[in-house]
């Protein structure tokens, strides 16, 4: 039974990871379909009684386009990732390994971003759109008049998004791709969100005269993105270290 169970989790993950290789293209039309149409929603809802200027449709534009961008960048950069050199310095030093020839590791029955990877991977490719989601709820268009405060925070919040959307993106990317600095990229990423929560918080109630149920509600909603990344870090980031297929993989060694 167990055995069973086995099989069809290897299936089925088998099955998830050839459709992220071989559907990416439309997984990238939906995203430009489904985004566009929720961004004009949130415009068409917007509370402004008068047209909207281009400055302040920008950030949706830059929503929708910037991490599809970042994809098709990163499938260039990384197109003969699995070709990619090894770093020279190892940071992941955790337990005994052996090395391996680039070549004897390809052929290595472990070899690939399956398995449990496939979770990792549908997880940085679904951060795009729930961040996006978060994006739209909590920011509406924003006039040019507008109080300092609200300003900043439209600032932070777009930059927010655009950057780590386009981040996870690619750290997508160089994973599907095999690309050996994958695991350190995704550390980065993990600490440069963390990082980005915490200046987001200092810049806006920074600014002048903000509203203390603006201030309550930006930290509740920094806090819980600390706490997803955090607990992406704590499940993650063992597996990261001790896996066997994510060694032989992106490491090209084995358990000694």
């Amino acid at each position: 039974m167990i055995d069973g169970l086995k099989s069809r989790m290897r299936a089925k993950s088998a099955a998830v990871l050839l459709s992220l290789e071989t559907k990416l293209d439309r997984i990238v039309v939906a995203w430009l379909a489904v985004a566009a149409l929720a961004s004009i929603a949130r415009i068409a809802t917007s509370t402004l009684d008068r047209p909207i200027k281009a400055d302040e449709l920008l950030p949706y534009f830059l929503l929708v386009v910037v991490p599809v961008c970042s994809i098709v960048l990163a499938l260039r950069w990384f197109a003969d990732g699995d070709l990619m050199a090894q770093p020279e310095i190892r940071l992941a030093r955790v337990g005994k390994w052996r090395e391996l020839p680039a070549s004897e590791a390809m052929r290595h029955r472990l070899y690939g971003a399956g398995g449990i990877m496939v979770a990792l991977l549908s997880g940085m490719l679904l951060n795009v759109p729930m961040r996006a989601a978060e994006y739209l709820a909590a920011m509406p268009p924003v006039p040019a008049d507008a109080p300092q405060w609200l300003a900043v925070l439209r600032f932070a919040m777009t930059l927010d998004v655009i950057l780590f959307a386009s981040l996870y993106a690619t750290a997508f990317v160089a994973a599907l791709r095999r690309v050996p600095l994958f695991p350190r990229l995704l550390v980065a990423v993990w600490l440069g969100d963390l990082a980005m929560q915490l200046i987001i918080a200092k810049l806006v109630t920074g600014a002048a005269y903000v509203p203390p149920a603006v201030v309550s509600a930006l930290h509740a909603l920094l806090e819980g993105n600390m706490k997803k990344v955090l607990i992406s870090i704590a499940i993650w980031l063992p597996y990261l270290l001790l896996s066997t297929r994510v060694n032989v993989t992106y490491r090209s060694r084995v358990p000694a």
